[in-house]
Protein backbone atom coordinates (compact mmCIF):
# COMPACT_ATOMS: atom_id res chain seq x y z
CA UNK A 1 0.00 0.00 0.00
CA UNK A 2 2.86 2.14 1.20
CA UNK A 3 4.75 1.41 -2.18
CA UNK A 4 1.84 1.97 -4.02
CA UNK A 5 0.86 5.52 -2.98
CA UNK A 6 4.57 6.87 -3.58
CA UNK A 7 4.41 5.76 -7.11
CA UNK A 8 1.11 7.48 -7.42
CA UNK A 9 2.65 10.68 -6.18
CA UNK A 10 5.37 10.07 -8.18
CA UNK A 11 3.03 9.99 -11.36
CA UNK A 12 0.99 12.91 -10.18
CA UNK A 13 3.94 15.34 -9.67
CA UNK A 14 5.27 13.92 -12.55
CA UNK A 15 2.56 14.59 -14.82
CA UNK A 16 2.15 18.64 -12.89
CA UNK A 17 5.62 19.39 -13.82
CA UNK A 18 5.96 17.88 -16.89
CA UNK A 19 8.35 20.07 -19.00
CA UNK A 20 9.81 21.78 -16.17
CA UNK A 21 13.09 20.69 -13.80
CA UNK A 22 11.58 21.25 -9.85
CA UNK A 23 13.42 21.21 -7.09
CA UNK A 24 12.73 18.87 -4.54
CA UNK A 25 13.57 20.27 -0.88
CA UNK A 26 13.70 17.06 1.68
CA UNK A 27 13.27 18.25 4.83
CA UNK A 28 15.87 16.66 7.19
CA UNK A 29 15.82 13.44 8.73
CA UNK A 30 12.95 12.27 8.48
CA UNK A 31 11.58 12.83 4.92
CA UNK A 32 14.91 11.12 3.34
CA UNK A 33 13.31 7.76 2.60
CA UNK A 34 10.50 9.05 1.18
CA UNK A 35 12.10 11.58 -1.37
CA UNK A 36 14.41 8.46 -2.41
CA UNK A 37 11.42 6.32 -3.08
CA UNK A 38 9.39 9.42 -4.75
CA UNK A 39 12.25 10.47 -7.25
CA UNK A 40 12.80 7.19 -8.31
CA UNK A 41 8.81 6.75 -9.39
CA UNK A 42 8.86 10.53 -11.20
CA UNK A 43 9.49 10.17 -15.15
CA UNK A 44 11.10 14.03 -14.94
CA UNK A 45 13.83 15.83 -14.44
CA UNK A 46 14.46 16.56 -11.20
CA UNK A 47 17.14 17.96 -8.78
CA UNK A 48 17.06 17.97 -4.84
CA UNK A 49 18.32 20.01 -1.40
CA UNK A 50 17.82 19.87 1.85
CA UNK A 51 17.06 21.63 4.80
CA UNK A 52 16.41 21.20 8.37
CA UNK A 53 14.91 22.30 11.42
CA UNK A 54 13.67 21.34 14.62
CA UNK A 55 10.50 21.94 16.49
CA UNK A 56 11.01 18.97 18.46
CA UNK A 57 14.15 17.99 19.93
CA UNK A 58 13.83 14.46 21.89
CA UNK A 59 10.22 15.70 22.72
CA UNK A 60 7.04 13.72 21.42
CA UNK A 61 4.90 17.38 20.60
CA UNK A 62 6.00 20.19 19.21
CA UNK A 63 8.23 22.78 21.50
CA UNK A 64 6.11 25.47 19.59
CA UNK A 65 9.45 26.93 18.11
CA UNK A 66 11.28 26.41 15.00
CA UNK A 67 14.77 26.50 14.76
CA UNK A 68 16.84 26.29 11.11
CA UNK A 69 19.55 23.01 11.48
CA UNK A 70 20.65 23.45 7.94
CA UNK A 71 19.80 25.53 4.86
CA UNK A 72 19.53 25.01 0.80
CA UNK A 73 22.82 24.38 -0.92
CA UNK A 74 20.90 26.09 -4.08
CA UNK A 75 19.12 29.09 -5.17
CA UNK A 76 15.65 28.53 -5.50
CA UNK A 77 14.77 31.98 -7.14
CA UNK A 78 11.99 31.72 -10.18
CA UNK A 79 12.35 27.68 -9.42
CA UNK A 80 9.55 25.25 -8.62
CA UNK A 81 9.78 24.00 -5.80
CA UNK A 82 8.08 21.16 -4.03
CA UNK A 83 8.72 20.65 -0.57
CA UNK A 84 8.84 16.64 0.52
CA UNK A 85 7.60 16.10 3.79
CA UNK A 86 7.32 12.97 6.51
CA UNK A 87 4.40 14.01 8.08
CA UNK A 88 2.81 17.15 8.69
CA UNK A 89 1.25 17.94 12.40
CA UNK A 90 0.67 21.04 13.73
CA UNK A 91 1.96 23.06 10.27
CA UNK A 92 4.77 24.89 12.48
CA UNK A 93 7.79 23.47 11.25
CA UNK A 94 6.42 23.52 7.42
CA UNK A 95 4.79 27.77 7.93
CA UNK A 96 8.26 28.22 8.57
CA UNK A 97 9.76 26.41 5.69
CA UNK A 98 7.41 27.73 3.52
CA UNK A 99 7.90 31.59 4.83
CA UNK A 100 11.52 31.24 4.39
CA UNK A 101 11.48 29.57 0.93
CA UNK A 102 8.58 32.07 -0.40
CA UNK A 103 11.04 35.12 0.45
CA UNK A 104 13.48 33.52 -1.83
CA UNK A 105 10.73 33.96 -4.61
CA UNK A 106 10.93 30.48 -6.21
CA UNK A 107 8.24 30.62 -9.25
CA UNK A 108 6.07 28.29 -7.49
CA UNK A 109 5.85 26.28 -3.86
CA UNK A 110 4.23 23.46 -3.29
CA UNK A 111 4.21 20.85 -0.45
CA UNK A 112 4.34 17.05 -1.07
CA UNK A 113 3.87 14.96 2.23
CA UNK A 114 3.65 11.34 2.61
CA UNK A 115 1.59 11.97 6.01
CA UNK A 116 -1.13 14.67 7.12
CA UNK A 117 -2.05 14.73 10.52
CA UNK A 118 -4.93 17.26 9.82
CA UNK A 119 -6.53 17.15 13.06
CA UNK A 120 -3.80 18.46 14.68
CA UNK A 121 -3.23 21.56 12.35
CA UNK A 122 -2.76 24.62 13.99
CA UNK A 123 -1.16 26.66 11.69
CA UNK A 124 -2.81 27.45 8.14
CA UNK A 125 -0.66 25.61 6.29
CA UNK A 126 -1.98 23.82 2.39
CA UNK A 127 -0.46 20.34 1.65
CA UNK A 128 -1.00 20.32 -1.93
CA UNK A 129 0.06 16.16 -2.73
CA UNK A 130 -1.16 14.15 0.46
CA UNK A 131 -0.34 10.58 1.14
CA UNK A 132 -2.11 9.41 3.25
CA UNK A 133 -4.26 11.20 6.07
CA UNK A 134 -3.71 9.46 9.39
CA UNK A 135 -4.92 9.74 12.77
CA UNK A 136 -3.31 12.07 16.42
CA UNK A 137 -0.91 9.34 16.76
CA UNK A 138 2.39 9.49 17.35
CA UNK A 139 3.84 7.13 13.93
CA UNK A 140 7.40 5.74 13.17
CA UNK A 141 9.31 3.73 10.37
CA UNK A 142 10.09 4.48 6.72
CA UNK A 143 12.37 7.58 8.09
CA UNK A 144 10.41 8.79 10.85
CA UNK A 145 11.94 8.11 13.98
CA UNK A 146 11.18 8.54 18.06
CA UNK A 147 15.25 9.86 19.27
CA UNK A 148 16.55 8.43 16.02
CA UNK A 149 15.08 4.94 16.49
CA UNK A 150 13.14 3.03 14.24
CA UNK A 151 13.36 4.98 11.14
CA UNK A 152 14.61 2.05 8.77
CA UNK A 153 11.28 0.09 9.49
CA UNK A 154 9.91 -0.69 6.10
CA UNK A 155 6.50 0.52 7.30
CA UNK A 156 4.31 3.24 9.43
CA UNK A 157 3.14 2.45 12.44
CA UNK A 158 2.04 3.54 15.56
CA UNK A 159 4.34 4.03 18.77
CA UNK A 160 2.03 2.87 21.73
CA UNK A 161 2.34 5.58 25.18
CA UNK A 162 4.08 2.89 26.99
CA UNK A 163 6.36 2.44 23.96
CA UNK A 164 6.97 6.17 23.89
CA UNK A 165 7.83 5.57 28.13
CA UNK A 166 10.38 2.45 27.31
CA UNK A 167 11.85 4.63 24.94
CA UNK A 168 12.38 7.50 27.09
CA UNK A 169 13.04 5.26 29.68
CA UNK A 170 15.96 2.99 27.71
CA UNK A 171 17.68 6.28 26.86
CA UNK A 172 17.65 8.02 30.47
CA UNK A 173 19.12 4.74 31.31
CA UNK A 174 22.32 5.58 29.03
CA UNK A 175 23.26 8.68 30.95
Amino acid sequence: MLARRVAELGDELSRDYMGRVPILVGILKGSAVFLGDLIRRMSIDVEIDFISVSSYGDRVVSSGSVKLLKDLDHDVFDRDVLVIEDIVDSGLSLAYIKKNLTARNPRSVSVVALLDKRSRRTEGVFVDYIGFEIPDKFVVGYGLDYREKYRGLPYVAALSPEEVLEAEGSSENKT
